[in-house]
């Protein structure tokens, strides 16, 4: 495990413990938390101990908070997120998992069907030179598929875009990514995160170059217009 944050606020419903858990096979240009990403180091912790943890902090979780696990790239450890989300479902704790969706195993799928009250599913880029620009890895499709998965399973998904002007904020792609997912009945909403460069110095206290420096921050207007177009397709978009 990389840290813990005990009030988040921008990790799915209500007020939240969010885990953020250490390692991912991604290396997206934009990610501020790049400390993440070695899939060697982090803290080990009991399942115990972090239900404990979540359960002192239930009165604040309210009716719509609960726990959220992030990272990194929670799905990684699947197996042992199992008996995690399990002891919180009988304590009554909402359950949330926001990944990239690259993976679905038989581990992925007992979690995201039997314990996962909400996935937060991050669209990269919805074509293939495009995902594989920013994440350094090939095959958007296993996001897609993921999403197909959650589909089916009925149960709530929330989506994440980053806007960066001129690389995923073009009206092209927005009209592509909302028509691909229109039809889907689970989406709740679409949150989008503005591009910013406040993990810039994180990326340099690692030794690693940052690719985006040359990019710039989306104006007022920009960032509209997206959600004007991204209206016409999802329920609900909120700017991050």
């Amino acid at each position: 495990m990389h840290s813990i944050e005990s009030f988040g606020t921008h990790d799915g419903p209500g007020i939240r413990m969010v885990v953020f858990l250490q390692g991912c096979k991604l290396k997206c240009l934009y990610c501020h938390n790049p400390d993440t990403i070695d899939t060697h180091g982090g803290k080990e912790y009991h399942v115990e101990e972090l239900v404990q943890m979540a359960i002192k902090k239930k009165p604040y979780f309210g009716k719509k908070g609960g726990v959220t696990v992030s990272g990194g790239e929670p799905l990684l450890q699947s197996k042992e997120l199992i008996p995690f989300f399990k002891r919180l479902k009988e304590e009554g704790i909402h359950t949330n998992i926001d990944t990239n969706g690259r993976l679905l195993n038989h581990f992925t799928e007992e979690l995201l069907d039997e314990y996962a009250d909400l996935v937060m599913l991050d669209i990269k880029h919805m074509t293939e030179e495009g995902y594989k620009y920013i994440t350094g890895k090939k095959n958007k499709e296993t996001t897609f598929t993921f999403a197909k998965h959650r589909e089916a399973s009925g149960k709530k998904m929330w989506l994440r875009y980053v806007l960066i002007p001129g690389i995923t904020n073009t009206p092209e792609l927005l009209h592509e990514m909302g028509a691909y997912f229109k039809d889907y009945k689970t989406i709740e909403k679409i949150e989008i995160q503005p591009y910013h460069k406040l993990g810039i110095h994180k990326w340099e206290s690692l030794g690693w170059e940052y690719q985006l420096k040359d990019a710039r921050e989306n104006t007022k207007e920009e960032i509209d217009a997206a959600v004007a177009i991204l209206q016409n397709y999802f329920k609900e978009v909120k700017v991050n």
